[in-house]
């Protein structure tokens, strides 16, 4: 069997990744990101936390509509957390905004209502990593740390043919040396740009630019011919899928019953509709909170919705004109609302979309 031919070496000079990079930054890299005009600490760190998970492209209107709403972090951490969630609906993986909002108020509590400059400070904070806490320092400040999302690890695990899935300790501690070593003197707020940018529009996980990329040269993967097996992917594993049934209840005005979701877990604390394991779970919720008799409810299409780690299918059943029980009235977290009113509350995206279908 062949060896593979060794990494290339650094460019004759001392390393120039960063210098390249950032000259290729000034004539193709974003320039016009909202949250770069101004770019203040809070800023940045609630564009950070949009971005993890969320391409650029989807977080900018959620993020405009946000700082149009809540301006700063003094405004965010005096804002109730369900309009929070309200401004957040959509964007999914709602445990970022529940940490946004816990983390602004421990900064008014702790930070005299400001993000800290401390690294180690900012790592404390609900929802900020060490790769997030990076960014925020080097964009805001110009703070030289290292940042790790997963577009570095993957322009780093190419440009120098490190093998292994990144999310593994190993691997990992390898990539943050590398992206340490690599650091320029200056201009931190654009070099932590700059990576991002590259792994965004042309180091992507399929069909990179390799042609455009400003790295080329030195890029170990382009020439072993291995850009489309690094980085190594996550081991696969079977994703489970459950099912749920879902309860749209209206009553004779015409308002939807919506139930608050358990502080924790998935869809913490958003209003969604009422919901139950099985057919017997849901006919047992709806004994306890009707009074009368009461048809089987109209049969809708079923959703299909993926979180990370499993797949949920939910059945819905519309009920319209019902009549509560004392129940609904005793349970602060069941509430009667207009449907001129749905869009003040934190709720999941299907459960939206569903709704929005009403006739």
């Amino acid at each position: 069997m062949n060896a593979r031919p060794a990494p290339h070496p650094e460019p004759t000079g001392g390393d120039t990744f960063a210098a390249r990079l950032l000259a290729w930054f000034d004539h193709h890299g974003r320039h016009d990101l909202p949250w770069q005009h101004p770019r203040t600490p809070y800023r940045v760190w609630l564009s950070e936390i949009m971005l993890q998970q969320t391409q650029v492209r989807t977080a900018a209107p959620y993020f405009e509509r946000f700082v149009r709403a809540l301006p700063d972090l003094p405004a965010l951490a005096a804002a109730p957390l369900d309009d929070v969630l309200a401004l957040w609906s959509g964007l999914g993986y709602y445990a970022r905004a529940r940490n946004l909002h816990a983390a602004a108020r421990t900064c008014v509590e702790l930070h005299g209502g400001e993000l800290p400059r401390d690294i180690d400070a900012l790592v404390a904070l609900p929802g900020i990593g060490r790769s997030t806490a990076a960014a925020i320092a080097s964009q805001s400040w110009g703070d030289r740390h290292a940042i790790l999302d997963g577009n570095v690890k993957r322009v780093l695990a190419r440009y120098h043919g490190v093998d292994g899935w990144p999310g593994t300790a190993p691997v990992e501690k390898q990539l943050w040396a590398l992206a340490k070593s690599h650091l320029p003197d200056a201009r931190m707020a654009d070099y932590t740009q700059a990576q991002m940018d590259l792994g965004a529009t042309l180091c992507t996980r399929s069909d990179p630019a390799c042609t455009s990329c400003p790295l080329q040269a030195d890029c170990v993967a382009y020439h072993q011919g291995r850009c489309a097996e690094l980085p190594t992917p996550r081991p696969g594993k079977a994703i489970p899928q459950r099912h749920a049934q879902v309860l749209w209840l209206e009553d004779d005005n015409g308002r939807v019953l919506l139930q608050r979701r358990p502080p924790v877990g998935i869809w913490a604390s958003l209003w969604t509709l009422p919901q139950a394991d099985d057919e017997a779970a849901a006919n047992d919720w709806l004994e306890r909170h009707l009074r009368g008799d009461r048809a089987d409810g109209e049969g809708l299409p079923p959703i299909a919705h993926a979180f990370s780690h499993y797949k949920l299918q939910l059945s819905p059943r519309r009920w319209r004109g019902v009549a509560p029980s004392d129940a609904v009235g005793d349970n602060d977290d069941l509430r009667w609302v207009e449907f001129a009113d749905l869009a003040t509350l934190g709720i999941p995206a299907p459960i939206r979309r569903l709704l929005e279908t009403r006739s």
